[in-house]
């Protein structure tokens, strides 16, 4: 199959900081360039008209087009043509934090399996929220402390009241509630790293209602949650409302968007506290999955594809008009370590997920190869891919 059949028929995506973007439009969409109109709408909506058919995305408040602005790319391409505009962007919309970023001291919280919705830990409230020793911390201890590192070969457990953040995960005390919600289960483990080839035994925590795994027995009094497993639940008033987190209906759809939400969210907010661009995901037994780029995060991205006929819950189409929200979204460049010999890259973050995580991002990364736009086509074996704040 070509790869242009696999394209979507308009493509667009906003720079909120650069106040630019770009529209691609597929070849077969429209014949000449000069049928092509690009407009703003009122409240805030950008309209692409072609001769056939008319595309409307709905921008955040403070995002619009300037006019006369969109300009046609120079050069022919047989995949179709890309037009730059110039945008108009009162204040860039911030992206959302993750859990571990809204965790606040003396709230209440109740922690939910994200694929059922079932209670795993109820009314827990913390005294201290602290965040680990994470990247290269070690190392620099080793080469600034003229001391032995105290903590060497030591683990950083919470206490009663304790929560205490990674880049990934959460450690949490254990209580009597975790007997009714939560199943351990041993699985042997064989460390990939060069350092530790050693097999050893590790224990598994799953959703007693669904067998979702949500993350591992860090000691008997101590579990590991990792953010992508768990829905965490601030209690305002009244207690928490289970039902309107139910995934029922579409837990394929929402386990994907909520994957989404929940890295892109971390990775934001890696990259500004610590200026690390570039991340590894990795199972739990630090086998390297997949490598990360990323490219910005102040994306605003919206596509129709030739599935919009279906009538998409994105999208709203007829026969004439097609319309869609632009997503919030960060921009990622990426390559599958099973398809290279590259299994890491300096300077790079480490981040560990579940198996079923890592293999979930793994498919959806494999997915984009076949949605490819030409300007990207050089890139050998490495792809671009978003995700979205949904």
């Amino acid at each position: 199959m070509e790869e242009t059949a696999q394209q979507d028929l308009v493509f667009l995506e906003l720079r909120q900081k650069l106040q630019s973007g770009v529209v691609f439009i597929r070849s077969d969409a429209v014949r000449d360039d000069a049928d092509v109109k690009i407009e703003s709408k009122q409240d805030s909506v950008l309209s692409v008209q072609t001769p056939d058919r008319t595309y409307r995305v709905k921008l955040t408040p403070a995002v619009s087009l300037l006019e006369t602005s969109c300009q046609r790319s120079p050069g022919y391409t047989q995949h179709g043509s890309h037009f730059r505009l110039r945008l108009k962007v009162e204040q860039p919309t911030e992206a959302p934090c993750s859990v571990i970023g809204q965790l606040r001291v003396n709230v209440t919280y109740s922690f939910l399996c994200q694929s059922c919705g079932s209670m795993v830990l109820q009314d827990r409230t913390f005294g201290r929220v602290l965040p680990l020793p994470n990247g290269n911390w070690n190392a620099l201890v080793d080469d600034w402390c003229c001391h032995p590192d105290p903590f060497a070969n030591k683990k950083l457990l919470p206490r009663d009241g304790d929560c205490l953040v990674g880049d990934t995960f959460l450690l949490l005390a254990r209580d009597s509630s975790c007997e009714q919600t939560l199943v351990r289960e041993e699985n042997s483990l064989q460390k990939a790293s060069a350092e530790q080839k050693r097999s050893s035994k590790r224990v598994m925590v799953s959703c007693r209602s669904c067998s979702a795994a949500l993350g591992e027995e860090v000691t008997a009094e101590v579990l590991k949650f990792y953010i992508t497993e768990i829905l965490v639940k601030p209690r305002e008033d009244g207690e928490c409302d289970i039902a309107r987190l139910s995934l029922v209906s579409e837990p394929n759809s929402e386990r994907q968007k909520f994957l989404e939400r929940t890295l892109a969210a971390r990775l934001v907010e890696l990259s500004s506290a610590q200026s690390i661009f570039r991340f590894s995901i990795q199972t739990p037994d630090d086998k390297a999955v997949i490598l990360l780029w990323l490219l910005n995060t102040d994306a605003l991205v919206a596509s129709f594809p030739d599935a919009a006929a279906r009538g998409d819950s994105f999208i709203s189409a007829d026969e004439v008009h097609q319309s869609c929200w632009a997503a919030q979204a960060v921009k990622v460049l990426y390559i599958l370590c099973s398809d290279s010999k590259l299994q890491e890259w300096p300077t790079c973050r480490c981040d560990a997920l579940s198996s079923e995580t890592t293999g979930a991002v793994y498919h959806h990364s494999a997915a984009t190869q076949e949605v490819r736009y030409e300007n990207l086509l050089n890139a050998k074996h490495y792809f671009f891919f978003f995700f979205f704040f949904f």
